[in-house]
């Protein structure tokens, strides 16, 4: 589950209790990576973004946060099974400074570390860059960085330590080896100043849903972060990962379709409802038309409230920057719902993120995640709490409990290290 506090986003902090006072210190992951353990879940995930868009900030704390390699190990001393599972941009940043802070993550937990591959969307003016680099060039700096964080890990195996207090001999540095890497983006002579860790290796993960994100997952990934709004969207990425993974040489079934599943929970359907409104009540007409017009290309301003949105009222090839997956869920709406606009813009779609979400009970959160799995469309989820710390209870306390009731979750831990856990 993700440990950015998302319940506490919108207007979840203003709640009394919520915790936000916390938000600066390594106390509120730390509850919720202990609870998430108690619960015999995968891991915890830290998402992070290398810029700070002010406009939020008034209202919520954004993208502020502590940095998410720093915040894991200052709670891996205080979890045993959990994994951790931080993020680290290959585009502003150095392979050689990724693979020593990810190994010693990893030391530090005893093989629990993961990486979240990123090659950012924006920061670029906070790293010398005047523009953000293309698409085609992230990646093809992604792979390569990925590549050299991997021979780094091999330089120094962990075969290499003798320490032998008889002899005198601590290591075998003819098993120490440079890597002499030479590239279009990094030149790195290596070897890594610190041992790989023994047994477990480090999974990556990645988010990205373009075809070279895509692409990219299929290639490195382990996990893949989806932003799959609805059933259709999950399945057309899980085909397109496994086409992408052998093409690559890999199984499908080693790229484990992990989409971000956002939950406001409550007792009943109209008190989780309510939760979700409240949080985003701030964003109002105007602002959710444009939200329109991004992802659709349709100019509400002039609609009447009760005339239907059909397709044929979509404007051809259109293409939104935003995200691929909520657009094509919206033409999905429109073409088999045909709402008004207030109905649309009411529409969890609009108001909210890309991610699928549940806005309900429990029972409703357990019957649609049991659905999906067994369609084949997911391996499993990152959960994502939303609206107040209520859901995040809920989450954990009752949500959790109900799937290893269904048989769709373990009920205890079989491994200690995050590659155990994923393929338990």
């Amino acid at each position: 589950m993700s440990v950015a506090p998302t319940w506490l986003s919108g207007e979840g902090w203003r709640h009394q209790g919520s915790g936000i006072e916390g938000l600066y210190s390594s106390d509120l992951a730390l509850d919720v990576a202990r609870r998430a353990e108690a619960a015999h879940l995968d891991f915890v995930f830290r998402p992070d973004a290398s810029f700070l868009p002010l406009s939020v900030m008034e209202q919520s704390f954004g993208f502020s946060s502590l940095d998410p390699t720093l915040l894991l190990a200052s709670i891996a001393r205080e979890t045993s099974r959990i994994g951790l599972v931080t993020t680290i941009s290959t585009t502003f940043g150095h392979p050689y400074h990724a693979a020593r802070q990810l190994m010693s993550l990893h030391w530090l937990s005893r093989g629990r570390a993961g990486w979240n591959v990123v090659t950012a969307l924006q920061g670029n003016e906070n790293f010398g860059l005047p523009d953000m680099p293309s698409s085609e060039a992230r990646y093809a700096r992604a792979a390569e960085f990925t590549q050299v964080v991997r021979r780094l890990w091999g330089s120094f195996p962990s075969r290499a330590l003798l320490v032998d207090r008889e002899a005198g001999h601590y290591a075998d540095t003819d098993l120490i080896l440079p890597i002499d890497h030479q590239g279009a983006n990094f030149q790195v002579r290596g070897p890594m100043n610190l041992p790989e860790y023994p047994g477990a290796d480090i999974p990556l993960m990645q988010a990205g849903g373009s075809a070279l994100g895509v692409d990219f997952a299929g290639q490195v990934a382990d996990m893949v972060f989806a932003q799959t709004p609805d059933l259709a969207a999950a399945l057309a990425m899980r085909r397109q990962l496994s086409d992408r993974a052998q093409a690559h040489r890999r199984q499908p079934r080693d790229v484990r379709l992990l989409p971000g599943l956002s939950l406001y929970l409550g007792d009943t359907r109209e008190e989780a409802r309510a939760l979700f409104l409240a949080t985003h009540h701030r964003l109002d007409r105007q602002q959710r038309m444009a939200r329109v017009r991004d992802f659709l290309g349709l100019d509400l301003a002039d609609w009447p409230d009760d005339r239907p949105i059909t397709n044929a009222d979509l404007p051809e090839n259109h293409r939104s920057p935003r995200c691929a997956s909520q657009c094509d869920a919206l033409r999905r709406i429109i073409r088999d719902d045909h709402p008004t606009p207030p109905d649309l813009l009411a529409r969890p779609e609009i108001l909210a993120s890309v991610h699928w979400q549940v806005i309900g009970t429990v029972d409703d959160a357990v019957a649609e995640i049991a659905t999906w799995f067994r369609a084949g469309g997911i391996d499993g989820f990152i959960a994502v709490p939303g609206g107040s710390v209520r859901s995040l209870d809920l989450l954990l306390d009752a949500l959790i409990p109900r799937l290893v009731e269904a048989g769709l979750f373990r009920s205890r831990y079989t491994a200690d290290t995050l590659r155990g856990h994923l393929e338990d």
